[in-house]
């Protein structure tokens, strides 16, 4: 099985999927390897091209808080983070500059009067458009958090302030049921206690019958570093943070370099020929 995150792994700086990365995914799916995708983002996130890719029918969202069956639209495992904590959380935040997210089952909300700010919490230009298009915009987030009775995926909040960003982390860590990472740098991304990518993923391979030593993980963020230790074979970006190449079995090419389908061909395909070149 093989695992990968999408933002500064899988695509492209311009948030795109190259025709020889595509080809590598091909070629592993028919040869019979799971090929998954293991991202912070909601299931609404994923590009459509890799939830129509054949044979990709797992994905693991949210860092992990929920592992998907895509093709036939149904949770296999979830782990949510309960209203109280996440309310404690959102009000930790409000004491900031922020643009705050809930994600509630694979949807990403946000707070509508921040629509046109988003230039000032999300510092790559690449995402902008993106976060415009999959987030559902509301009133107030606060307040869709308080009637809601069950769990959340993920609350996500963009920091205009490093040092605001900092300060934030510190109020956060007395909230025990609280899973912390930060994958941009400027934001915090925050889960049940005990929830990542690694877990989920080992979870998913103990499921369908694949040990721990056959799963291989690409990843660059904080959010990746422990799917690279907990996987068989951990894999990072040349661009990934220090802390993950530092955790990895192999540091690959960057993202604008095809690391992905350059380490998928290396210890997955041996080399094998390509099969679906699209273009």
């Amino acid at each position: 099985m093989i695992g990968l995150d999408l933002d500064g792994t899988l695509l492209t700086d311009k948030k795109e999927i190259t025709p020889r990365t595509r080809n590598a995914l091909c070629t592993a799916i028919d040869r019979g390897i799971i090929v998954l995708v293991a991202t912070g983002r909601p299931l609404s996130g994923i590009p459509e091209e890799l939830l129509r890719l054949p044979g990709m029918r797992y994905a693991l969202t949210s860092n992990g808080a929920k592992i998907m069956d895509v093709q036939e639209g149904r949770v296999i495992e979830e782990h949510l983070l309960d209203p109280a904590p996440a309310e404690k959380a959102l009000e930790i935040c409000s004491k900031y500059d922020t643009l705050q997210e809930v994600y509630f089952d694979g949807k990403s909300y946000a707070p509508v009067k921040k629509r046109h700010l988003i230039e000032k919490y999300h510092r790559n230009p690449n995402m902008w458009e993106y976060m415009r298009k999959t987030r559902i915009w509301v009133d107030d987030v606060m307040e869709m958090l308080r009637r809601s009775t069950k769990g959340l995926d993920k609350v996500q909040v963009l920091f205009a302030d490093m040092e605001e960003r900092s300060a934030a982390w510190e109020d956060l860590l007395s909230v025990r049921e609280l899973e912390l990472v930060g994958s941009l740098g400027y934001n915090i991304e925050i889960n049940a206690a005990g929830v990542n990518k690694g877990s989920g993923l080992v979870n998913l391979g103990r499921l369908l019958g694949i040990k721990r030593e056959e799963i291989m993980a690409c990843g660059d963020g904080d959010n990746d570093l422990l799917m690279l230790r907990e996987v068989g074979f951990g894999v990072a970006m040349a661009n990934g943070v220090e802390q993950v190449k530092e955790a990895a079995d192999y540091i690959t090419l960057s993202n604008e370099e095809d690391g992905v389908a350059d380490a998928i061909e290396r210890f997955a395909l041996g080399g094998g020929e390509r099969l679906c070149w699209t273009y």
